[in-house]
Parts: structure tokens; C-alpha cells; sequence
């Protein structure tokens, strides 16, 4: 073992520790589904912003996204960061933060499957969103999986892929079944300290590579860059250098669509509404989480854009998604300072990942636990076998996720687009247009769930069988915000063709009070 090696080890094992032990002392604040679930919705506003922006950016962004689309298409990529940050961070708070907690307190509801049977009165679209939630989320929590273990197999090339996510895994497990929601937004927290100060340790080190030559020479370097003979990626250096993508303009802004909007129909990223306490700290988690956003994303695709300088062109063996990697053991492989960065890099890639995954796993076996099986069970839980299903549920997700990411499937920018796609383009235009008109109908929630998800799978479907599956996945940021948009106009749409009772009236009238109280 050497000595970058050594420290990495050595770091991990501190970062463990403490993880499990935050969850240890949570423990005795999660006892009740409440405080598992959305920690009593007392969740004050540095953890909710942190909690917000981990959630978004795991190890996919850096290892997937970032290496991908900065390789191929350069600086514009950068424009992704910033859409995130703008769409996906910013304008999500704005718009949904403040009516989210009301309404959900209102309506006493704790998932997402809960506020569409509360807000809609219709047990069986609880039931079908618990079950797109349960199997739509597992390959996005895989390909978490998949992101850190490509980068943990570079530092550590003697050790296996699939021993790094299960390690991942069990860490997870351990604090998040222990703690609950209360864990997670400690935990998030500090992971989202070490990511900011990794990306930024990050950032200045690949910019000041030789290569690279700082921001201005990356500009001029880029512009002058030439394929190398044999690169399976062949570009110009006047796309690389084009701060709006050159020719990969199009496909540009459906991945910023994708990846922004995207955000306000995820379940995981709406949950973190439920749980802050008041309109206040709604205010500074705007602020705090929007500077999280740009500091994260923005330094990972300017990362990803200094790639092909830093490599000489030469996409490394492992092909796209060993682009982060390479150019992570590249700048910081040397020297003590650069091995001591090294181990920060390795703990924020964790952290990243981490963050990413306690939150799908923990709204996926939610989905199950409180809306799936007391849905179709006839006799009530008690509140106490509700909970132990519940971190029971939590183990079983986790360890179907670790299952599906062992299997071979390498494209995990496409996995997690697919899942990303599914998911939000459900739930995006019942979610929103409940939270905003009453004039919504249970006919009109129905139809944008449906269609959101016939838009992906139609399409998926289609063009796999004309031009096969790995067409389909090229296409999966196009069939996302394809199924967003369609469910965003079906939901009033159909609404404005069918009609409320009086009764739904009645109560939907008593649940809009809510924003005039506080």
C-alpha cells in the first residue's frame, strides 16, 4: 500500500466513525415515523440547504455527468452547473419551498404518494406513485453505486469494484436505519463542508496543471486542442472552447432541462420542504443552498472540461466514466500535499454519493412502508411495527440497489437519466398544480402520472426496437423532459374537462387555508 493509499485509508475509516456515530445519537430523536421521515419538521436552515444540494449532486455528477459532457463537449458544459444551481436550486425554493410545507402540514401528510392521496382523496394513486417510486429509484440509487466504485477502483486498483459500494452500502445502512432523517441532515450537513472544500481544492489544482495553464489558458489551450488518432470522442478545439457547446448546443439544454427541472418533481428533493420549520429558515436555505449549488456543480463540469488537456487526449481504458478518476489521480497523485488532497477528494466523492443515496433509500422504503402496504393491508399498523417495518424496508432497498449496480451495465449517466426521467415526469405536474390551483382534479392527477410514465417507456420502447436499447439511452435527457413537459399540460388539461364533487371542493378549499395562516 502507498502512501496516498495509506492516508485515503486512514481518512475513510475516520469518516465512518463519525458517520455512525451521528447515527447512534440520532437515534434517540427518530423513534416516532415523524421524526424518522421528515426529522418533526423542525429541521433548521444550513441542514435543509445542505441536505438539498447533497441530495442533488452524488458521485454520478462528478464521475458520470461531468466526465462525460465535459470531455465531449468542453467549457459549455459548465452551463449545466449553472442551470442547477439557477433552475433546479434557486427557483425550486422560491416557488415551492414556502406552499410545500404549508400544504403538507396542513394535511399532516410525510411522502409524497401521502400528499397525492390527501390532496386528491384517491388511495389508488398513493398507491401507484409508492410503486413508481420503489422500482424507479433503485437503478438511480445504482448507478450512486456505480459512480463511486469507478472511482475508488482507480485509486485502489487491486481491490474489486463491488467491495467500495459494499462498503458504501453498509455505511449507509448503519446510520440511516439507526438515525433516521434526523441522521441524514447532520451527517449532510458535514459532507456538504467536505464536498465544498474538496471541489474547491479540486478545482485549483486542475487549473494550475500544467497543461491547463489557469482559467485563460484553458481557454486558449482548449482552443487549440486536436484529437489524438484512435480517440473514440473526436472533437475540435473550437467546440471544446465554445462557451455554449458548438454543436452539442441542443443536446446542452435538454441536459440542463433534465437535470434542473427534473429536481421539482423527485420526491427525495420535494421531502426536504416538508421537514423545515418555518418560513424564515425557508429564506436563508434559499441563499445558503443556491451558493452550495453553484460552488458544486459549476466546479464539477469546469473539472470535467479540463479533462482532455490533462490526459493528453487519451480517454483512459475504463472509457468515459474513468475520465474523473484519471484526472483525479493526475493532479493530485504526487507529493505529500497532493496525497493529503487526494484523501479529501476520496471523502467528498463518499459524501456526495452518501447524501445522494440515504435519500432515495429512505423515500423509497417510506413509499412501501407507509403508503404501499397499509394501503392494501386490511388491518392497521401499530406505530411501533410501522417503524421497524420501516428500517426494515430501508436494509432491503439498500441492498436490492447494491444487487442491481454489481450486474455490468456501464452506462450509469443513462441509468440515472432514465430513473431521473420516470420518476419526475410523473409526478411533476400533479405535484405542482396541487400546490397551486384547486381546481385540479383526482382524473387530472391520474393522467399526468400516466402520461408522464407512457412518455419515457413509449418512446424507450420504440426506438429500441427501430434502432436498439443503447439509441434509446442517447435519448433518455429528450424522453425526460419530454415526459416533464407533457405531464405539466395534461394534468389542467384533463382538469379542465372533468369536475370536482362539492365535496372535494369542500376540502380542497379547507386545505388551500393553509397559505393564509402561518
Amino acid at each position: 500500500m502507498n502512501n496516498a493509499q495509506l492516508y485515503t485509508v486512514i481518512a475513510l475509516c475516520l469518516y465512518a466513525v463519525s458517520m455512525a456515530l451521528i447515527g447512534c445519537i440520532s437515534y434517540g430523536k427518530s423513534k416516532t415515523l415523524d421524526k424518522f421521515l421528515i426529522g418533526g419538521r423542525n429541521i433548521g436552515a444550513w441542514m435543509t440547504a445542505f441536505s438539498y444540494g447533497t441530495t442533488y449532486f452524488s458521485a454520478v455528477v462528478f464521475v458520470g455527468y461531468a466526465g462525460q459532457h465535459g470531455w465531449n463537449i468542453g467549457v459549455g458544459s459548465i452551463w449545466i452547473g449553472v442551470g442547477n444551481a439557477i433552475l433546479g436550486c434557486l427557483l425550486s425554493w422560491l416557488l415551492f419551498a414556502n406552499r410545500t410545507r404549508k400544504i403538507t402540514k396542513k394535511m399532516q401528510t410525510k411522502t409524497m404518494p401521502e400528499y397525492f392521496e390527501k390532496r386528491y382523496a384517491s388511495k389508488g394513486l398513493k398507491i401507484l406513485a409508492a410503486v413508481i417510486i420503489f422500482i424507479f429509484l433503485v437503478p438511480y440509487s445504482a448507478a450512486v453505486y456505480k459512480g463511486l466504485g469507478s472511482l475508488f477502483s482507480a485509486v485502489f486498483p487491486g481491490v474489486e469494484t463491488w467491495v467500495w459500494m459494499l462498503i458504501l452500502a453498509c455505511l449507509t445502512a448503519i446510520y440511516l436505519v439507526a438515525g433516521g432523517y434526523m441522521a441524514t441532515a447532520y451527517t449532510d450537513l458535514i459532507q456538504g463542508i467536505i464536498m465544498i472544500v474538496g471541489v474547491i481544492c479540486l478545482i485549483v489544482a486542475a487549473l494550475r496543471h500544467d497543461a491547463v495553464g489557469g482559467l485563460g489558458g484553458l481557454m486558449e489551450n482548449l482552443g487549440n486542442f486536436t484529437s489524438a488518432a484512435g480517440d473514440p470522442h473526436p472533437t475540435t478545439g473550437n467546440q471544446l472552447a465554445n462557451i455554449f457547446g458548438g454543436s452539442s448546443f441542443k443536446f446542452l439544454c435538454f441536459n440542463i432541462m433534465l437535470t434542473s427541472f427534473g429536481t421539482w418533481g423527485l420526491p427525495q428533493m420535494i421531502g426536504k420542504f416538508y421537514a423545515i420549520k418555518d418560513t424564515a429558515a425557508i429564506k436563508r436555505g434559499t441563499i445558503i443552498s443556491t451558493v452550495f449549488c453553484v460552488v458544486i456543480g459549476c466546479g464539477a463540469y469546469l473539472i470535467g472540461s479540463t479533462s482532455r488537456l490533462i490526459l493528453g487526449g487519451q480517454l483512459p481504458a475504463g472509457g468515459i466514466d474513468s475520465v474523473i478518476p484519471s484526472v483525479l489521480m493526475e493532479v493530485l497523485g504526487g507529493g505529500t500535499l497532493g496525497i493529503l488532497l487526494l484523501a479529501v477528494i476520496m471523502i467528498l466523492l463518499l459524501s456526495a454519493s452518501m447524501s445522494t443515496l440515504e435519500a432515495v433509500v429512505l423515500t423509497s422504503a417510506s413509499a412501501v412502508a407507509v403508503d404501499l402496504i397499509p394501503s392494501i393491508r386490511k388491518k392497521e399498523f401499530k406505530p411501533e411495527n410501522q417503524m421497524l417495518l420501516t428500517r426494515l424496508l430501508c436494509l432491503l432497498f439498500v441492498a436490492c440497489s447494491f444487487i442491481f449496480a454489481t450486474q455490468n451495465i456501464p452506462i450509469i449517466v443513462s441509468l440515472m437519466s432514465f430513473s431521473w426521467g420516470v420518476v419526475s415526469g410523473c409526478f411533476i405536474g400533479p405535484y405542482i398544480w396541487g400546490l397551486f390551483s384547486k381546481k385540479i382534479t383526482k382524473i387530472g392527477a391520474y393522467a399526468g402520472v400516466l402520461s408522464g410514465l407512457l412518455t419515457v417507456g413509449g418512446a424507450t420502447l420504440v426506438i429500441t426496437l427501430n434502432s436498439g436499447f443503447s439509441a434509446a439511452a442517447a435519448k433518455s435527457p429528450e424522453m425526460g423532459v419530454a415526459a416533464m413537459a407533457v405531464s405539466m399540460v395534461v394534468v389542467p388539461l384533463v382538469s379542465l374537462l372533468t369536475k370536482n364533487s362539492q365535496q372535494d371542493k369542500e376540502r380542497v378549499e379547507e386545505i388551500f387555508l393553509c397559505y393564509d395562516q402561518e
